[in-house]
């Protein structure tokens, strides 16, 4: 293995951080996945226009290579390797009225947070018997929800055309991974092992061994924020209860992207802001000062449609879940009031 040959398009964290010399202290290193440190900057060489550039098998792929992560880390999140990531889902606590009762401006809420299972290698370094062992291991503990939460798991390789359709159409279906995560190895065997659930009410989602093991959604239509919050509480609890989750002192839940390191959650509204559309210097002004991504509603890299925009929490390591959803909250009544005032 050689060090990589960086171009001026490579604009990654890890082509800033990872020096020659850096290169060959940790070049023949593994994690206990047999996971090296080619495998973790893939994704990052062959995407020069990668935002992070790597990606971990494992808990131990943060230690072994920790003079790599770290600083990627500290440079995504400010979050330094003598910091301790503290959890906080408590949604009594959330300062949060209904902010557009009138559904005016926000058209959904959904808030999400990843998750992974103990004892399994994480998506880039999971084999196809893993993966299905796990797929197993979720079904059996989601169809034993109760309650609001009780739903239905559809499993992508075996998909009808109507339920194909159903998902689609509800925006549940979620397609294999773009070209970051091919480099990373978790498009592999690709649909197999993969599913949907959800509730009844369509308002509790999870996808299964998407980018992570578990991504857990509670979502509703209009601007409750912390009425999809509480569910999603709910509901983290009651998975949590029958399957351990990757988790440590430092980092908080673990992934394999470091974006979604800490609470590994993104709270987020598709807001409707025409005026304040079309002056986006006051808009992301507002955004920067509350911490909030904007996205259009197709996704990351997507365009905003009929001045429709998908707007989320940024921070996500080093603060509570309960102050992601209170960034958001805030900039979105922020966003609201610009609007008004146009």
């Amino acid at each position: 293995m050689n060090y990589p040959i960086f171009s001026k398009e490579h604009t990654s964290l890890m082509s800033k951080h990872l020096s020659y010399e850096l290169f060959e202290e940790l070049k023949d290193l593994k994690t206990a996945n047999n996971f090296g440190l080619q495998q973790v900057i893939n994704s990052g060489v062959e995407n020069p226009d990668s935002g992070v550039g790597v990606y971990a098998a494992d808990e131990e792929t943060y230690h072994i290579f920790k003079d790599l992560f770290d600083p990627i880390i500290e440079d995504c999140h400010g979050f330094s390797k003598q910091q301790k990531h503290i959890s906080h889902l408590d949604s009594s606590v959330l300062a949060s009225d209904e902010l557009d009762i009138e559904n005016q401006y926000i058209l959904s809420t959904r808030i999400r947070v990843a998750r992974n299972v103990k004892s399994f290698p994480l998506g880039p370094a999971i084999n196809n018997h893993q993966r299905e062992q796990l797929e197993k291991l979720i079904y059996q503990s989601l169809s034993e929800l109760t309650g609001n939460l009780a739903g239905h798991y559809y499993s992508l390789d075996s998909l009808k055309d109507s339920e194909k359709a159903q998902l689609i159409n509800d925006h549940f279906l979620f397609k294999q991974g773009d070209r970051f995560l091919q480099a990373a190895g978790l498009n592999n065997n690709w649909p197999k092992n993969r599913g949907v659930f959800h509730n009844s009410d369509k308002t509790f989602l999870v996808w299964i061994n998407e980018e992570d093991h578990l991504r857990i959604i509670s979502m509703q239509q209009g601007g409750d924020i912390k009425a999809v919050f509480e569910r999603l509480v709910t509901a983290i609890e009651a998975i949590e209860n029958k399957i351990a989750f990757m988790h440590s002192e430092h980092l908080g839940y673990i992934s394999s992207c470091p974006t979604n390191l800490g609470t590994a959650m993104r709270a987020s509204v598709h807001i409707k802001l025409p005026k304040l559309g079309l002056d986006m210097v006051a808009f992301r002004k507002i955004t920067a000062k509350y911490h909030l991504d904007i996205r259009g509603t197709q996704g990351e890299h997507s365009d905003n449609l009929g001045a429709i925009y998908d707007v989320s929490n940024k921070r996500r390591l080093g603060i509570s879940e309960v102050e992601c959803v209170q960034d958001m909250y805030e900039g979105v009544k922020a966003l609201i009031a610009a609007e008004k005032a146009a």
